[in-house]
């Protein structure tokens, strides 16, 4: 291979250099196979696993023949001196899959990780004009997309990961601009990443501290209400505790919020209060999550020098599960009460039907629905039977007043019970058990789809091992052993076994789906487990 360095970049549509020389990469497909290498680079990558990120749910026939023709074609591309009868060290074909081997710095990705890497250690070290100008280096090898033009559940997956990573990078850029002091230039950056990452609660609390620090209060407060707006809108939840933290302290004035400017070098200025200590993040990536969720109600890093504007924000918080409000829940059933008693008291049971319609889609019930639907034929008994042009009392009448008696005290009494029996939103504890181990998966699943490298040294998905971070009991199918696989629920010994096979031979699944694909397992079974496995490649 010529002695011009080979370069690639992922931090936009996927382009190959040879020195200063853009090289064709050929048609879609086969760059599409060229990518799957670069991702995988120095990594054996089956040619099954090819086949399923390329063409997904359509593989063409004789699929391990196409996928060594476009190999081929990517070794005539990428180096055109080397002769065709000789495969070189390139792309090389491995009894594990094919391996495109990749220098060191090679790839943007790797660039882009190793300087956000050296910023954190400069952060760590208080340089942090230093910091600052690492970050917007590294933020400026984004060209675009990421793997653009690149469709699929593999390539969508390494996307996500690649643009979470640099919104983090952003944010820690102008959180570094806020400690240096620089805060009419942080909120004007900040108000344009809040556009381009809407729901990210760390740039909104930036944003609304740096408008703060700008003695521009009043929209500092507009900056929290279309937050709050904006969560409630989509999501039908409350800002997250550190926002409403921030918005309670600005409301109060709180001088924490004021912290000194820092100097060229990053350090205080003489005679200024000197902030506590603030730990950094190791080299390489920030820090993983707690390792045990935290209690109910509390948010937050623990007490240990932290202030409560100065935690950094790469530390994920843990979902608080909060138990309801004693108060607000006795006022609800106060009212509820009032509600299922008075409508059949006062119209003589003829609003019983209304209100038991109320009551069957507040609490989602069909079997209320169907009383509110024999209230509403006994209304209409009680009004057709009766007649009112005879003064003899008819069977008419007497079916009437019969169908009135049964609305007004079943109505009464029904709503009643209804207002009075227990707040439809009490968990019960089995639900705040299960709120929790679905609040441990998904910050686990965060962990896993946005630093993998992470998520494996703290055996996520492996609970053969050590455990070093309570996952909600996430199982790896490409690490743990046959015995650990038959432990899911509705998995055989026998399955788990042709699972661990498989991935020994073809090398690892790349998404949970692949065990319906590869006939390992049955869909309806994967479909009912799809909270617990996972694929970490």
């Amino acid at each position: 291979m010529t002695d011009r360095p080979l370069r690639f970049e992922l931090l936009g549509p996927l382009r190959a250099w040879h020195g200063s020389t853009e090289l064709d990469l050929g048609p879609g497909k086969q760059r599409a196979v060229l990518a799957m290498l670069v991702l995988h680079a120095n990594r054996p990558v089956a040619p099954a696993a090819i086949i399923d990120a390329v063409w997904q749910s359509e593989p063409p026939e004789n699929g391990p023949n196409v996928v060594q023709k476009y190999v081929a074609g990517l070794r005539r591309a990428l180096d055109p001196e080397h002769s065709p009868r000789n495969p070189g060290r390139l792309i090389t074909l491995t009894p594990a899959g094919y391996v495109l081997a990749a220098a060191e710095g090679s790839l943007d990705t790797d660039v882009f990780a190793r300087q956000v890497a050296h910023a954190h250690g400069l952060r760590a070290e208080r340089r942090l004009l230093e910091a600052v100008a690492v970050l917007r280096e590294a933020t400026a090898l984004w060209r675009a997309e990421p793997l653009g033009g690149l469709p699929g559940p593999a390539f969508d997956a390494a996307r996500e990961r690649m643009l979470e990573s640099r919104a983090a990078a952003l944010e820690t850029m102008v959180e570094l601009e806020l400690e240096l002091g620089r805060h009419v230039d942080a909120a004007t950056r900040l108000v344009e990443l809040v556009a381009e990452f809407p729901l990210r609660e760390g740039l909104r609390h930036l944003l609304i501290l740096a408008l703060y620090r700008c003695g521009r209060q009043a929209e500092a407060l507009a900056a929290y209400r279309d937050a709050r707006a904006l969560l409630a809108e989509e999501f039908g939840v409350e800002p997250g505790e550190r926002l409403q933290q921030l918005h309670r302290a600005i409301l109060q004035g709180d001088p924490a919020l004021l912290l000194p400017a820092v100097t060229p070098a990053g350090h205080p200025p003489a005679g200024a209060p000197v902030p506590g200590p603030r730990p950094g993040p190791p080299a390489g990536f920030p820090p993983p999550p707690y390792p045990q969720p935290l209690p109910p109600g509390h948010v937050g890093p623990p007490a240990s020098g932290w202030t409560p504007y100065g935690m950094p924000l790469w530390a994920p918080y843990p979902v608080p599960v909060r138990a309801p409000d004693a108060d607000s829940a006795g006022v609800k059933r106060i009212v509820l009460t009032v509600v299922g008693a008075a409508g059949p008291l006062l119209t003589c049971g003829f609003a019983a039907f209304a209100v038991m319609g109320f009551f069957a889609a507040y609490r989602r019930s069909w079997r209320i629905g169907l009383s509110a639907a024999g209230y509403l034929i006994l209304a209409v008994v009680a009004w057709m039977a009766g007649d009112p042009n005879t003064e003899q009392v008819t069977i008419g009448d007497d079916v009437s007043i019969m169908a009135v008696l049964v609305m007004w005290v079943g109505g009464v009494a029904q709503g009643l019970f209804l207002g009075l029996d227990k707040p439809l939103h009490r968990p019960a504890a089995a639900t705040v058990q299960a709120i929790e181990l679905r609040v441990r998966r998904e910050q686990a699943r965060r962990l896993l789809a946005q630093h993998p490298d992470i998520a494996r040294r703290l055996h996520i998905g492996r609970p053969d091992l050590a455990p070093a971070f309570d996952d909600g009991g996430l199982v790896d199918v490409n690490g743990v052993p046959a015995e650990v696989l038959a432990r899911v629920p509705g998995i055989s010994l026998e399955q788990a076994r042709r699972i661990v096979d498989h991935r020994t031979a073809a090398g690892p699944l790349l998404t949970v789906d692949q065990l319906v694909d590869h006939r390992l397992l049955p869909r309806q079974l994967v479909d009912e487990q799809r909270d617990v496995l996972v694929a970490l490649t």
